[in-house]
């Protein structure tokens, strides 16, 4: 919720969660989706945020995917920001699971509406600890894993992404202020997949620097 603190972050409130689509080529050919020209922002509501570890499926959902990010906490009210300023606007990297109920999403899509639905139920952004910015010498070769039930299922580079870590900051600004807690889902790398009840996830960044765990749990 927005009353949590960002772990690994003094002092930092959770924000706006902005998400980015289609940030990696291979992920979007392997969804059949175009790769884009610009980047393709979406939100996810505070209820969304979740860091105990658990995500819980609704019944209704029929086809919840897994989507391991990296993700950017904001630092610094910012407005206009460019891409050369963008660093200083970062307080800190974390992983998360951008959950998303494929079988929604593509009814959404099918009617052009946007994906709201299908990103931004209870549970469905569970985040890990935080590193300060600082931490990370950098942020543009970054690489993380996903490993489900002890088995590798993603594998993403940062320098792999459509858009850069530094121009979607700059882009955001350019149509929100951006506010201190505010998170960007970076975009997820091909292998994403179906969750099943009991999955046990284990994500992990620069060779365990950080880490996230999560427990798939479907509600009946």
């Amino acid at each position: 919720m927005t009353s949590a603190m960002l772990p690994g972050l003094s002092g930092l409130q959770a924000g706006t969660i902005y998400g980015i689509g289609r940030n990696y080529a291979a992920h979007a050919r392997e969804l059949n989706n175009p790769v884009p020209s610009r980047p393709v922002i979406f939100t996810k509501p505070a209820g969304s945020l979740t860091f105990d570890g658990t995500v819980h499926i609704p019944p209704f959902v029929k086809n919840p995917h897994y989507e391991a990010e990296v993700v950017v906490a904001i630092g610094a009210r910012g407005k206009d920001i460019t891409p050369a300023e963008a660093p200083e606007w970062i307080a800190g990297y974390g992983l998360g699971i951008d959950v998303t109920a494929r079988d929604i999403q593509q009814q959404l899509k099918e009617k052009s509406h946007p994906w709201f639905l299908a990103k931004g139920l209870d549970t469905f952004a569970p985040v890990s600890a935080f590193v300060a910015a600082d931490q990370i010498s950098d942020p543009a070769g970054l690489l993380f894993t996903l490993d489900v039930n002890g088995e590798r299922r993603q594998n993403g580079d940062t320098s792999l992404m459509q858009f850069p870590i530094r121009e979607l900051v700059a882009t955001l600004s350019q149509y929100v202020t951006l506010m201190p807690g505010d998170m960007i889902f970076t975009g997820t790398p091909e292998g994403v997949g179906k969750l099943n009840h009991g999955d046990i996830l284990h994500a992990s960044l620069e060779s365990g620097l950080i880490t996230l765990d999560v427990e798939i749990v479907h509600q009946n």
